[in-house]
This record gives structure tokens, C-alpha cells and sequence, in this order.
């Protein structure tokens, strides 16, 4: 629920959930800061401070059948960690209020925060405090800090961007499919599921570089290309064609009778990041970004005067909703 749009303005996107947001905006009056894009951004001095906070819950989030521990506080962490890299920001630590049974086991603890670990100092950071309570189920609650020398924000898209995602899409959703049927997963699909890559230098040199907004696809790129389109008071096409679909995703995806890239843009939780470049951005441009990276930049449309989303395949447009908590 944080960000860098004031929190009584329309360019909120559109859904459930930030429909709750507009609602506490209301009732929170002047004592509201501006709320709803990836990171609340804080100037200080020739930089700005990133913070945001994510929360995991178990039967929601995972399941301790499907992840251990550890990979269940590397998710976590991972997860709110990608906030910071959707805003072109630097990781400076975490804090990790952790939740559980009162007759959870201390191992099990250690080994969680082993992952919150684990995942912040992949990407330069620390854990920084946290907080411990006894609760019936597990939760684990992460705040972010970070560093932004270029803060980009989900507002910022200009008509005749191009449209970017990193990576490979659909490997998560692959995963939970499996074990919603009872099967386990493949080794990739699980890796991603369990295992997700927080994109910070990838943020960091997209922000370098131009980018004009950007935004972690965190509940499906069907769903979360609306609220850059919102922001940004602009219209975007989505060749769904182009898409890097992971190649977890075929055999899921047959399953249920679904195209590949659809079912892959209809998954949520990939952590990669959405992204608007200028339309000089090119082949060379992303050939540089994979050296420096570690990580594929795939163009996948384009930004135009108007509002919404269009999700194409050929010249046929497909409607498909995103991911609710609230739905």
C-alpha cells in the first residue's frame, strides 16, 4: 500500500484491492501520505530512500507441505525485495516480523530466517531487526530499504515506449498447478516457485538506462500491465506472442487446454519486472542489459495514447483478469 501517487487521485488501477487502498485513503484524510505504487520514495538529500512491506501468509502465500523453511523466508523476502528492484532502487536490508505456532519448532524458525537472509544478501543487503509473535499460522511480514539514485515509478510511461519484461514468464503458476492436482512439480517450476530472483540490478540498470515506468509483475502480467496503464494515463497493446514463456509452462498449460503465453500471463508471482523504454531502446540496448544483468529483456508491445490494456494474439484480443486477494 505504498507509493508515490497521491492516494485520492484516479490513476490508482483498477480491482478490489485498490479499491480497499482508495477506501483507507478517504478515511485516513490528511494523515495519508501518497499510496499505491511499489516503494513510498523519501528524498534525502542528493538520493531517495525506498521502503515498502510485504506480507506472507501461510495457506495463502505457501503451504509448509510444498516449501521448507528456509526457501519459505527466501520467498518472502524475495518477494518484498522486488518492490525495491521495481523501482530502479538499491538494497540497503530487511526487517522480518515473523509470526508462528506457539508450538513451532526453533529449528524451523532459524531456518526461515536462514532464507530472509539468504535472499537479502543476494542482493547486497542485511537483516536489520524484525519482530517475533505467536499467532495460529504462520506469517512472515517483510519491510524493505533501499536506495533509489533514479526512483521509477509505475507513472511515468510516454505514448510510442515500448513495452519489456525480464526474464521468463508462468514457471510459478506451472508449480502451484502441479501441486494443486497432487502432483509434484518439475524441478525448474518448483525452483521458481520456491526460489524466485529479486530483479535489483536489473531495476537499477533499467533506471540507469531510461525507463520511463516499471512495475514487478508480482499478480500476473494480465493483470499488473493495467495498473502501469493507470498510472501512466496511457493505453498499452500486449503481444501475447512475444512473451518468454518458461519452459515449465507447456505441459501445464496443455493440461488445462490453455495457450502457453496465455497461461503464462494469466500466472502470478514471477517477480520479473514490467517496463517502459523509450523507443529508441532496441536490440543493441538489451544485448547490453543481458551482460550486465545476468538476465533476458524481451519486448512485448507497446505504449500508446488512450487508456487500458489490450492482451493480443494475432489481431484478436483476449480478456483475461489478473490476480485478486480480494476477488
Amino acid at each position: 500500500m505504498t507509493g508515490s501517487r497521491a492516494v485520492t487521485s484516479p490513476l490508482l488501477g483498477p480491482g478490489p484491492e485498490f479499491d480497499f487502498i482508495r477506501a483507507i485513503a478517504r478515511a485516513l484524510g490528511s494523515a495519508a501520505g501518497p499510496l499505491g505504487d511499489d516503494c513510498a520514495l523519501i528524498p534525502d538529500g542528493t538520493t531517495t530512500l525506498a521502503l515498502s512491506t510485504d506480507v506472507s501468509v501461510e495457506g495463502v502465500h505457501f503451504r509448509r507441505d510444498w516449501l521448507a523453511p528456509r526457501e519459505i523466508g527466501w520467498r518472502a523476502a524475495a518477494g518484498a525485495l522486488s518492490d525495491l528492484a521495481a523501482e530502479g532502487a538499491e538494497a540497503i536490508g530487511v526487517f522480518a516480523a515473523v509470526t508462528g505456532p506457539r508450538s513451532l519448532a526453533e529449528r524451523d524458525l532459524v531456518e526461515l530466517m536462514r532464507g530472509v537472509g539468504d535472499a537479502a544478501t543476494s542482493v547486497g543487503g542485511k537483516v536489520l531487526g524484525g519482530d517475533l509473535s505467536a499467532g495460529t499460522q504462520w506469517s512472515v511480514a517483510i519491510t524493505v530499504v533501499g536506495r533509489a539514485p533514479r526512483p521509477v515509478t509505475r507513472g511515468g510511461a510516454r505514448p510510442g515506449d515500448g513495452l519489456w519484461v525480464t526474464g521468463a514468464l508462468g514457471a510459478p503458476r506451472a508449480a502451484l498447478e502441479a501441486w494443486l492436482r497432487g502432483d509434484p512439480p518439475s524441478a525448474d517450476a518448483r525452483d521458481a516457485f520456491a526460489h524466485p530472483v529479486p530483479r535489483v540490478v536489473a531495476g537499477s540498470w533499467l533506471a540507469a538506462h531510461g525507463a520511463t515506468a516499471m512495475l514487478d509483475l508480482s499478480d500476473g502480467l494480465a493483470g499488473d500491465a493495467r495498473h502501469v496503464a493507470a498510472a501512466s494515463e496511457v493505453h498499452l497493446d500486449v503481444e501475447l506472442d512475444r512473451l518468454p514463456v518458461a519452459p515449465a509452462v507447456a505441459a501445464e498449460a496443455g493440461r488445462l487446454g490453455v495457450v502457453p503465453a496465455v497461461f503464462a500471463a494469466q500466472g502470478g508471482e514471477d517477480y520479473e519486472l514490467l517496463v517502459a523504454l523509450p523507443a529508441g531502446f532496441g536490440p543493441a540496448e538489451s544485448e547490453a542489459f543481458r551482460a550486465a544483468a545476468g538476465v533476458g529483456l524481451t519486448r512485448i508491445g507497446a505504449v500508446a495514447p488512450g487508456v487500458g490494456v489490450r492482451l493480443l494474439r494475432g489481431d484478436d484480443e483476449v480478456v483475461l483478469p489478473g490476480f485478486d486477494h480480494f476477488r
